[in-house]
């Protein structure tokens, strides 16, 4: 026979307080004193409490979740960004609810569709560049959004970005300092603004350098996969006189330039210099490991979700807060796939 489930109203009969006070302290309210917070809730694990989801939802009008679009699950530069917004919103009592829209327009509006239908409180948008009018009828539902590396034209009030273009900068200048002059770049047709920026940083470099982006040397992928990046291994390989170095737009194209390049028979970084974008987990063991921009992934997620739990603390009625853009800062991880040009070598 089934027990029947332990209740706040238990929980308190047995602690001793009021039905509030021990709703108070699973919530972690600051007028609760620390160690009562700490009694009850080892009091709830022991008893096995568990809090219902719908009952909360009910009394609350609030689902507990925060939407989460992207555009490929499986691409891992997601997997830190949803780790990030994950450890920050878990301990506020927030679950996620993560669709994917694959540069879609159906399946765009289909994932929309499941955030409204589900009723989640607030939308994390990681997939961008996201279509205007879907982002319109998220706001015009009463969704709060917030933006992670917006690479489309639409504008955000709350928005977490990093600056591709001074990363591009300094994997670009890197490259000029190891004596590389014939520098390529392989970007990333679906990638609107970051692939811009990313672009145009490739360029001011060099021109602060006084060198040429040479037009035959700046070619755009059909996508930001390993498929966009053998891609461009084919259409440099292609060329009278290859590029002595190559600025990937992300890791994962450089995965399927190094592939094909390695295919033609090339050696890198002896033949040619390959560098990434993003410092996923997996180029670190790439052969040759890869020399990339790391972006600080975990913490883009964690700003967002930040951003997103400001907005959610405004009570009905209440102003939102004024509209907030957060920009952060990377690295270069020098690793063997670049060295210096082989003329000085």
């Amino acid at each position: 026979m089934k027990s029947t489930p332990i209740t706040i109203k238990d929980l308190a009969r047995i602690a001793g307080v009021s039905h509030t006070t021990v709703s108070r302290a699973l919530r972690n309210h600051p007028a609760i004193a620390p160690e009562t917070v700490e009694r009850i809730r080892a009091l709830a694990a022991e008893q096995g409490y568990r809090v219902s989801a719908a009952a909360r939802s009910l009394k609350t009008s609030r689902s507990q979740a925060i939407g989460i679009i992207l555009s490929y699950i499986d691409d891992p530069y997601f997997s830190r960004v949803l780790e990030g917004v994950e450890d920050t919103v878990q301990p506020e009592g927030y679950g996620l609810f993560v669709a994917a829209s694959h540069h879609d327009v159906a399946r765009e509006q289909a994932a929309v569709s499941a955030m409204m239908e589900h009723r989640v409180d607030g939308v994390i948008l990681c997939t961008p560049p996201f279509r205007v009018e879907h982002s319109r009828q998220m706001e015009g539902s009463g969704l709060p959004l917030a933006v992670v590396n917006n690479q489309g034209v639409d504008h955000y009030d709350y928005s977490v970005d990093h600056d591709d273009e001074q990363g591009a900068r300094q994997v670009v200048r890197y490259l000029i300092e190891q004596g590389h002059r014939r520098l390529a770049y392989l970007g990333n047709a679906l990638s609107g603004l970051t692939n811009h920026n990313r672009l145009s940083g490739f360029k001011d470099e060099m021109e602060s350098a006084g060198l040429e982006a040479c037009p035959d040397l700046i070619f755009n992928g059909p996508d930001g996969r390993p498929e966009g990046g053998y891609a461009g291994a084919r259409y440099f390989l292609s060329l009278p006189e290859h590029p002595s170095a190559i600025v990937c737009f992300n890791d994962m194209m450089a995965v399927g330039l190094i592939h094909g390049l390695q295919e033609a028979g090339l050696h890198i970084p002896q033949d040619i210099s390959v560098t990434g974008f993003d410092d996923i987990d997996l180029a670190a063991y790439l052969t040759p490991p890869l020399t990339t921009y790391s972006q600080p992934r975990y913490e883009l997620g964690a700003e967002a979700a930040r951003l997103m739990l400001r907005l959610l603390s405004v009570k009905s009625g209440e102003t939102l807060p004024q509209p907030e853009h957060i920009y952060l800062q990377g690295r270069l991880v020098v690793r063997d796939s670049t060295n210096r040009a082989a003329e000085l070598n």
